[in-house]
């Protein structure tokens, strides 16, 4: 079960690289068909630098985890993983609640499944 949970905060991770990637330097592409209906095609451009600094925090969230992932210390590294996985299955949490349903299955659930199998495995 150990390994299933350093894949999955992998996977995590990843995503929110892709999600920093698409926020931080393809708002107005990626963005614009990520969130196709969400918000008005002419917003992508004046909102862009806001875009920029959620993308930053995602990558923030991404280096939390995959630090997590090279501490030696076992309880040090469920700590730092519980964390920011708990910080992960916030944002999806809150980014359900106030911009798309689609975020709590492609944000939150992942992170929050992830979550439970970390604290199972101390």
């Amino acid at each position: 079960m150990k390994v299933i949970s350093i894949i999955l905060i992998a996977i995590v991770a990843i995503e929110h690289i892709y999600i920093m990637y698409m926020e931080m330097f393809a708002w107005e592409t990626l963005g614009r068909k990520t969130f196709k209906g969400a918000l008005p095609d002419e917003l992508f451009t004046p909102t862009k630098s806001l875009a920029a600094n959620q993308g930053l925090y995602n990558g923030f969230l991404a280096a939390g985890l995959i630090w997590s992932l090279f501490i030696d210390n076992a309880e040090w590294s469920s700590n730092v993983a519980i964390f920011f996985l708990a910080c992960v299955a916030v944002a999806g949490l809150y980014g359900a609640a106030t911009a798309s349903k689609k975020i709590l299955f492609v944000q939150a659930l992942p992170a929050i499944i992830t979550l439970i199998l970390v604290i199972l495995t101390r």
